[in-house]
């Protein structure tokens, strides 16, 4: 690892390198691909949403079982418009909640209006595929499990593909809210066996927000007319007016999708999922080992660590104040990530985006920096005893 105490800081004026689950700092020609305007009932922004469509099947070996239904919006619209088409009104879902994102699931929920049990690990650990089982046994009602694929409030990576293999053994069906992994962790539908798996542009295949997306089964979708609460948000309409038309129901993000497909070409030229897969594990490991060099402590058990995001405990030093702390940050190039917990105060510090060697290098520069302004002598901090057992 290279001595990021030598190396400068990023010069002033320069637009912000975005340490945050999404949106992410893009490339110049992803940012390009936006200077022109389009039809969006015309023959080629039509070819470009089906390109768009069939590119997101492939990545997920999904066009066999599935279909890849866009929708406006952010990644939680995509999740409340998933969640409200497919499961039905009489319907009972199991969510599986280890952060801030399984319990906007709960939320959503409350929303439609469905039926719904929780499985609560607090911020810690994921849920283990037994708990799914012995839950899912108990209760014959239950007719979906909802899970986060990466939970960003802390961090960690969940054990999807075991949940999955429960799940459909005892005839469930499994949503997938995969919205910050989806790209970089690897999903193959032939061997996971799930109804639905959420995502959006500005994630890690480092678009720009606009569009949320969700690749379904084919045959649950076919049977889920009429569920949705929502002119709008109905997949099921939304798909079957792609099918017909070409085109999507509602005004479409045509500038979005234009930079989505250059995100897309980029993205396989870094070697698909796999190369942006080891550069976000590289960006992961330089980071911990330099904030630990600093003092610093994550907040999960390394075991759980995800390439994606990583939450550290802030200092518990009588001078550490997280806003000047980020303002401080920010003015030498970095934007980072506020906690998102309840225990515990801590901050969150991303991987993706067009973050290389460098940029992990210099924002270790701006933190230790930060800390000598603000004289703390060391990130280090403890968990409450109650939860020191768990993390790392």
């Amino acid at each position: 690892m290279s001595d990021f105490n030598s190396l400068p800081l990023q010069a002033t004026g320069k637009p912000p390198y975005l340490l945050t689950p999404g949106p992410i700092t893009t490339t110049d020609t992803v940012k390009a691909a936006m200077l022109r305007d389009w039809g969006s009932w015309d023959g080629d922004f039509r070819q470009m949403t089906r390109q768009l469509c069939d590119q997101l099947l492939d990545v997920a070996n999904a066009k066999e079982s599935h279909v890849c239904v866009p929708v406006q919006g952010s990644g939680t619209f995509a999740v409340e418009a998933t969640l409200g088409t497919l499961v039905p009104k009489e319907g009972k879902v199991l969510i599986l909640m280890n952060g801030a994102y399984g319990k906007r699931l709960v939320q959503t929920l409350d929303y439609l209006g469905r039926d719904y049990v929780t499985l609560d690990k607090g911020d810690y650990l994921p849920p283990m595929p037994d708990e799914v089982e012995s839950i899912l046994r108990a209760d014959a009602e239950i007719t979906h499990v909802a899970v986060i694929h990466c939970e960003t409030s802390s961090g960690i990576l969940n054990p999807v593909p075991e949940i999955a293999e429960v799940v459909v053994r005892l005839g469930r069906r499994l949503i997938i809210d995969s919205m910050s992994a989806f790209g970089a962790i690897p999903v193959d539908a032939q061997r996971l066996p799930f109804d639905a798996l959420i995502s959006s542009a500005n994630k890690c295949f480092e678009g720009v927000p606009g569009f949320g997306f969700s690749l379904i089964r084919r045959s649950a979708l076919e049977q889920s007319k009429g569920n949705a609460h929502s002119l709008s948000l109905d997949l099921y309409e939304q798909w079957a007016y792609l099918e017909k038309t070409g085109q999507w129901r509602f005004t479409p993000p045509t500038h979005v999708v234009a930079a989505f497909l250059q995100a897309m070409k980029e993205h396989a030229e870094e070697g698909g999922v796999a190369g942006r897969l080891a550069r976000y594990s590289r960006n992961q490991l330089r980071l911990v080992a330099g904030m630990k060099a600093l003092g610093f402590r994550t907040l999960l058990n390394e075991k759980w660590l995800s390439p994606i995001i990583v939450t550290f405990l802030s200092p518990q030093h009588d001078n550490f104040d997280f806003n000047t702390f980020y303002d401080r940050i920010k003015a030498k190039g970095f934007v980072i990530y506020p906690g998102k917990l309840t225990v515990v105060d801590s901050f969150r510090l991303g991987c993706i985006g067009q973050l290389y060697d460098e940029q992990i290098d210099q924002v270790l520069v701006a933190i230790k920096a930060v800390l000598a302004e603000m004289q703390i002598e060391s990130g280090h901090a403890e968990l409450p005893e109650e939860n020191a057992v768990t993390a790392a």
